[in-house]
């Protein structure tokens, strides 16, 4: 199976966006993908904020996005856009990190008004960066998904159906492009 990067892109250690992911990695994990979770919040703000290039936290995320045959990347929504710290940690990636891999990007946010986030702020900069092919994403509303005090996460019913299907998605493109570059 595929190996998955799954990028958390909020600052909070307590955030709605990386629990959410965290459950959503346990689904690819069950469908036998190895799934490598990532909390950019984890990576050193003066190696972002200081474009450190040569930082081991940058060159450890480099090296994950490398091996990665698929990323997932969820995201809070500030001001219509995803979050500043995964920008930081994208900008300081080569180029072409994300040629040949299936991208799945997420958002959460407190509105509907924050939804054309995905494709009008992040699908640009994953496209920009090589994406193979980026799935639909999906966007969850922060009232929709529910902490519970063990920290597991329990999601609104329609929500989770949508995101079980855009995960299945995914991991269904995962499949696609091997086959692609073979043929190519």
């Amino acid at each position: 199976m595929a190996t998955v990067l799954s990028v958390s892109g909020s600052p909070s250690a307590s955030s709605r966006t990386g629990r959410l992911l965290r459950h959503l990695d346990q689904r690819l994990a069950a469908q036998g993908h190895e799934v490598i979770p990532l909390d950019v919040r984890t990576v050193p703000a003066e190696a972002l904020l200081g474009a450190d290039f040569r930082h081991p936290a940058v060159v450890e995320a480099t090296e994950l996005f490398a091996r990665a045959d698929g990323v997932v990347v969820g995201t809070p929504v500030y001001k219509a856009s995803y979050s500043g710290v995964l920008k930081a940690l994208l900008d300081l990636l080569p180029q072409y990190a994300l040629a040949g891999k299936t991208v799945l990007p997420l958002a959460t946010g407190g509105s509907t008004a924050h939804v054309l986030a995905i494709d009008y702020a992040l699908r640009p900069v994953l496209n920009s960066m090589g994406a193979a092919h980026i799935v639909q994403g999906w966007f969850t509303l922060d009232k929709d998904i529910t902490v519970r005090e063990d920290g597991s996460v329990t999601v609104a019913p329609a929500t989770a159906e949508a995101l079980d299907q855009v995960v299945d998605q995914f991991a269904t493109a995962l499949h696609r492009i091997p086959l692609l570059a073979a043929a190519g």
